[in-house]
Order: structure tokens, then sequence, then C-alpha cells
């Protein structure tokens, strides 16, 4: 009789292994956590922030890259609203702002504070009806202007300092300096071609690992979907400056997505991240049609209900494994994508062959996340929704879950949960407990950087050994700032 193989293998996850310790003579902070996002795009941190409603906006986009990560911005919002939310991110820093807001000389003093305020912007060049340059507002020029129905000419600088093309951030600053000026127009003849400011220059110092660009401005990735607005929105993210698209499904190994991914890499010159899936064979399949990352998880994150619902997916850690080991000869980087509830769960899906993880949960209470603080029996909290949640689905993620067509919400079928997670406070609090653990478990085992990290073996524990891992036999009475009982 034919053995039935119906039950190929034994699927583990993060606290079903531990990493052993090796020799080392790595310290922690000698460690180097900088990796591939895609195969052009690299990260100073192995961290993405996910492409959630209750996670990732510009606010969070911003802190994240900062700090050496990337955020991907949710795609519940109309595709104007997406585009918007990744120029907020893409000036918020710069080395040289290359398409300045501007305003015509004949504008008014209003419409200069509507944009300024608008933009969170300090100034705004002024040009003529050839487009030339011819002067500059600041919230100096308007803080002391009762009439708001004044022209612009009648109150800008207009006697400006300016730079060529080609200066360096250390002449510019020196020009700065010199001047006593905050901003300094770029031209080409009498055509504004760029700005610099003191301000991003800080920035720029004050923020080494900042995840950007070849002109200095931050990174930032938006969410797309299978939905028949995909080419507007794409084109709007595009025009936005957006540095990759993630295709977001729960379900990437279908027909559907991969003709959307081989129609957007024949057609537009973007890095593409493509998810999420639990095999190599999925994965080869995504590679194959022109994936510059491939998402892995299936069902592992906090608020999804997937494999309850559909009883499908994979335990994390050996999806991740798995995916690795079928296209490590490729080049492609991995994104782990769900189940991350420590640092050492990061530690571990690196080790498994990952090259960065997406993390949802463990940001969603942050300052910097959308939506507001709820109080509930005294402890503050924020909303985290699954993207597969009713309430999310019918905001605009029912392409996600290839119910694009069912109108009536009662007639959808969720595979996610609407709840809370406790306040969190500054996100790059967060970030910085993550990668110190990061840096600690690389230094325990022995690893200078992750492509070593991916170099270390795991021994499988017990339930019992799971538990011993943990505070046990005691009352905590002051929690640590990166450890809380779930």
């Amino acid at each position: 009789m034919k053995k039935d193989n119906k039950f190929q293998f034994e699927a583990l996850t993060f606290d079903d292994v531990l990493l052993i310790p090796s020799y080392s003579e790595v310290l922690p902070s000698d460690t180097d956590i900088t990796t591939s996002l895609t195969k052009n795009i690299r990260l100073n941190i192995p961290i993405l922030s996910a492409s959630m409603d209750t996670v990732t906006e510009s606010k969070l986009a911003i802190g994240v890259a900062l700090k050496g990560g990337i955020g991907i911005v949710h795609k519940n919002l109309s595709p104007k609203d997406q585009a918007n939310e990744i120029r907020k991110v893409k000036r918020s820093q710069s080395g040289m702002i290359k398409d300045p807001i501007t305003l015509h000389n004949d504008a008014k003093v209003k419409d200069a504070l509507m944009i300024m305020k608008k933009n969170q912007i300090g100034g705004i060049p002024i040009i003529n009806k050839n487009n030339d340059l011819v002067g500059i507002v600041t919230n100096r020029d308007l803080r002391f202007q009762k009439d708001h129905g004044v022209e612009l000419i009648d109150i800008m600088t207009k006697k400006l300092v300016t730079a060529k093309t080609g200066i360096s951030l250390d002449n510019a600053e020196k020009i700065l300096k010199k001047h006593k000026i905050e901003k300094l127009p770029i031209v080409e003849g009498r055509k504004l071609v760029g700005l610099i400011t003191y301000k991003d220059i800080q920035k720029n110092k004050s923020m080494p690992d900042a995840c950007k660009d070849e002109l200095g401005r931050l990174r930032v990735g938006a969410a797309l979907g299978i939905s028949d607005d995909w080419e507007e929105r794409l084109d709007m993210l595009i025009a936005s400056n957006v540095d990759v698209i993630s295709i977001d499904t729960a379900h990437a190994h279908s027909k559907s997505v991969i003709d959307l991914l081989k129609n957007i890499k024949s057609s537009y010159s973007i890095d593409v991240i493509v998810g999420n899936i639990a095999t190599g064979s999925a994965a080869k399949a995504l590679v194959e049609a022109g994936a510059d990352a491939v998402k892995v998880g299936v069902g592992p994150g906090s608020i999804c209900t997937t494999r309850i619902i559909a009883g499908v997916g994979m335990p994390q850690l050996s999806a991740i494994n798995e995916v690795s080991q079928t296209i490590k000869a490729t080049g492609i980087p991995i994104i782990a994508d769900g189940g991350i509830r420590f640092s050492g769960d990061i530690v571990k899906a690196l080790a498994a062959g990952a090259s960065s993880v997406m993390t949802g949960s463990l940001l969603a209470g942050t300052e910097e996340a959308p939506g507001d603080v709820i109080i509930y029996e005294g402890r503050k909290y924020k909303t985290y929704r699954g993207m597969g949640s009713v309430e999310a689905m019918e905001a605009g993620t029912r392409d996600r879950y290839f119910q694009q067509d069912q109108d009536n919400p009662k007639k959808l079928v969720p595979e996610g949960i609407v709840g809370r997670v406790p306040y969190k406070g500054n996100l790059s609090e967060i970030l910085y407990q993550l990668n110190g653990g990061l840096r600690s478990g690389m230094g325990y085992v022995g690893a200078k950087n992750i492509e070593k990290l991916q170099e270390a073996k795991f021994v499988r524990i017990t339930n019992a050994g799971s538990i011993e891992g943990h505070p046990h036999d005691v009352f905590i009475t002051r929690e640590a700032p990166n450890y809380s009982k779930k």
C-alpha cells in the first residue's frame, strides 16, 4: 500500500526554538545590522512598519525611516490621499528639496499661511508668471502681518542669496551661516530647481542612520492591491516619489497577483515587494515573475484569523526557512511579516533566513501611529485592527482577501479582528529596544552581521523550556521597557 504523504512535515514557530550560543569575539555594539530591503534598496535597520491603517501613515513612516528602517503606507486611503502621505514623508527631510512648493507673486498672505500650515513648512519661494524666482516668504515675513489679503510681492524678501546646482551640503551650510538665513534657493539662471534648508542639514547630522534616497530624502513605501484602480493609484504614488511598492494580498501565490506583478515590472521602473506567501514554490514563482523582494507570513499576526477561519497557513519560522532555502541562490531578499512579539523573535526570523522583518503590533501603540488614544479602566490604549477585519475590509481591503466584488458588508468573510494595544509612547524608544535586542542576540552567537547570523544553529525546545525562558516564580513589580506578558 502506498504511504499517505498528506501530512508532510512538522513546522515550527518562534516559541518552538532557541538559538544556540556560540564562541564570540563580537560585542553587540560592534554588530552591523544593515540589510537589503530589495535588490536595489538598503536599510540601516532590518525593520519595516506594516501597511496597516492603524500602523503606518506619514508620521510613523517618517519616524521609522529616521532610525534606518522603512514604513509601508497602507492602502485604505484614496489614491490621492495615499500619494499625499508619501509626499509628506519625502518632503519631511532632504539634502536638497528637488521640487519645492512655490507660490506666484500675486498670491495673497492667506494663501501662504494655508500652504505653510498644510505642508508644515516655514517658507515658500515666490515665482513670477515666467516661473522666474523673484523672492521668498518665510514665517518671519508673515508673523506680524494682520491683513491676509496683501499680495506676497509686497512683503516678500526680494534680495535673495542663492546657489547653483551641484553645491555640497557643507558649502550650503557655510552660506546659510554667513548670511544668517535658513533657506537657500538653488537656481539655474533665474529658474528655481531646488531648495536647501538649514533645518534639513541639521537633521542629516543628528540622524546619520536615516534611510534615505540618493537626494537625501527619507525612503518610504506604499501598499498596492489588485483592485481595478491599481494603475491610477500606482501612477500617483510614483509621481509622489515613492521608493518601493508592496503588492499586498493574503495569498500572493495566485494568478491575479503574478499577472499584476509582471504588468508592473514590464511597464514601470520601480522595486516591487510581493506578499504574502508561506512556501518555497510560491517564492520561486514570484521571483521568476520579477519580484524584488518576497514577504512571508500567512496567518501569524496577532490580529489575523486566517489559520482559524480558512484552516490554512504555515508556522512562521518554518515558512521563512523554506522560502530562504528555495530562493537563497537568487539573492532576492525575504521579509518576515507577522508573529513578532519580542526582539528575540526578530533575531530568530533573521537567523532563519529573512533579510528584514515587518511588524504591526509592536508599533501600533506608539504616539506616531494613526488613531486616537483610548482610556479604558484607567489605562491608555490605541486601536489595532487586522486588515482582514470587517471594519478594514469595508474601508478598502476587500481585494486583499479576494472579496472586491462583495458590496454587502454582511456577506464579507473576515480573516481578522479589531482590538487594542497598550499605548507605548514614542516610536524611537521602541525601535531602540528592538535594535538593542537584535544586537545582543548577534553577540551571543558571534555574528558580526546578518549574513553571519544566518549561519547560527537552532535547538528545538519543549513547552517547559519555553516557560523557563520567561520570568517565572516571581511577581513582576517593575516592568522592563522591552518585556511584558502578553
